[in-house]
């Protein structure tokens, strides 16, 4: 996972950097092993280990505050997809940062500020979104290692998950009975550029301007 939030007028977002956390998890944890199980030793370095997994939760939550308050102020609906997190966890080996991302929690808290914004909030179908040309519609396999969407039918290329976010796009509209503008989804909505946000810039304010829609892939 490169980006956390990819949406479909090419704004991406990092996810937040937890690799000193987990270093010191991991101490805290050899350093468990090594005392005796029931002693005193062993509960007060339980407690420390609890201490740092309690610190972690807490980071991830509140970052997750701030990047659904953005979302929810910034665009007036935001297509997610719905994710297999537990098939994701078995399958990949990067599965402590997907879990770490937390996106049952992700999603909560995104359609609990929506509520209170007035924003639409679709769960749309995950399936061949990153396989689908957002132009065409043409699937084309793609390992995970491959980044780029080149699509062999029209010809479009674009980032992976700025071609899954247009997907996701095209079905949330579809979710809701919206109908498309004149010109093509693609041309419509998918940026020639791409706007990079570091986790440092994610900060509870919004535009006052609400865009159209956004769509967060992968």
């Amino acid at each position: 996972m490169l980006n956390y939030i990819h949406t479909s007028d090419g704004t991406t977002v990092d996810w937040i950097d937890l690799e000193d956390e987990h270093e010191r998890l991991c101490r805290e944890q050899r350093k468990l092993s090594r005392k005796v199980h029931g002693s005193n030793n062993y509960e007060k370095q339980r407690r420390e280990v609890a201490k740092v997994k309690r610190h972690i939760r807490r980071k991830v939550l509140d970052y997750q505050h701030k990047i659904t308050t953005w979302l929810v102020r910034e665009y007036d609906a935001v297509f997610v997809e719905d994710l297999d997190v537990k098939g994701m966890l078995e399958q990949s080996h990067n599965a402590r940062n997907k879990q770490d991302a937390a996106w049952r929690q992700f999603i909560t808290l995104l359609e609990y500020k929506a509520e209170l914004y007035g924003t639409h909030v679709v769960q749309i179908d995950a399936a061949g979104t990153t396989k689908e040309c957002a132009s065409c519609g043409v699937e084309t396999a793609k390992p995970i290692w491959v980044r780029e969407h080149s699509c062999p039918s029209c010809g479009f290329e674009c980032d992976r998950d700025a071609n899954a976010a247009m997907n996701v796009l095209q079905r949330g509209f579809s979710e809701l009975g919206l109908g498309w503008p004149e010109s093509t989804p693609v041309e419509t909505a998918l940026p020639t550029d791409t706007t990079q946000v570091s986790t440092k810039r994610v900060i509870e304010t919004g535009s006052p301007t609400l865009n159209e829609a956004a769509s967060a892939a992968e």
